[in-house]
């Protein structure tokens, strides 16, 4: 957590506060709405921090490899390290951190401001401090899941393309093997050509449903495929 004194010139964001400063950090990928308490002003900002300079330049949570390993050998080089800072507001930081290790945030770093506004607000600070760290956070968790959700539906959609023209092949096969033959015979060959479908605009809900269907998909074409390989192993009686 980040507090500082109200600035001579109200600013109504830790936005704007951030651009001000000579050497201002990236954008936050969610911010909460402010929270105003007899003076005090309070907003969160949820930062991407893959790497421990980044979490560094903000303060927080990270993923990085154990001392002595080389990130080649699996998830046991890893470790999870988390951290907080008060920076002036006693147990703030824990309250922030505590937040985050709840919804399972990780590669990612909370900053909690607040504007000093001359009276002492008690234990509300702190729900305050936690309010908007929450926020935030389920954004963050949110986008996440969203963007899990959105890559195993291309992972589906691929999958049941190549399901769908292999079992077009079989079909095909099975047809002409049974088909009489003919003078000019021509060779069917058709190809399955699906447009990829765009997932940017997806919700949470929608896409799950999506995966969902997707997954009765390619089980119907899987149990498709199964009868046309065991009609294929059977042996053909000639007429």
């Amino acid at each position: 957590m980040s507090s500082s004194s109200r600035p001579h010139k109200p600013q109504s964001t830790l936005d704007a506060f951030i651009s001000s400063r000579k050497n201002p950090i990236s954008d936050p990928v969610f911010t909460s709405r402010e929270i105003h308490d007899r003076g005090s002003l309070f907003v969160a900002n949820i930062y991407h921090a893959n790497t421990q300079q980044e979490a560094k330049a903000r303060v927080d949570q990270m993923k990085a490899i154990k001392p002595g390993r080389s990130g080649l050998g699996g998830p046991e080089d890893f470790e999870l390290q988390s951290g907080s800072k008060d920076d002036g507001e006693r147990w703030a930081g824990g309250k922030v951190l505590n937040v985050m290790e709840t919804l399972g945030i990780i590669d990612a770093v909370v900053i909690v401001s607040r504007w000093y506004g001359g009276e002492l607000l008690g234990p509300a600070r702190f729900t305050h401090i936690e309010e908007c760290a929450m926020e935030v956070a389920r954004k963050f968790k949110d986008q996440e899941e969203l963007v899990e959700l959105r890559a195993l539906l291309e992972t589906l959609d691929d999958l049941l393309a190549t399901l769908r023209e292999e079992h077009q092949q079989l079909s095909s096969s099975a047809s002409a093997a049974t088909a009489p033959p003919t003078d000019s015979p021509q060779e069917a060959s058709s190809k399955i050509s699906l447009k990829k479908p765009n997932y940017t605009s997806l919700d949470i809900p929608k896409a799950r449903r999506l995966i969902r269907a997707r997954e009765g998909a390619i089980n119907s074409v899987k149990t498709l495929l199964a009868k046309l390989r065991e009609n294929s192993d059977k042996p053909q009686i000639p007429e």
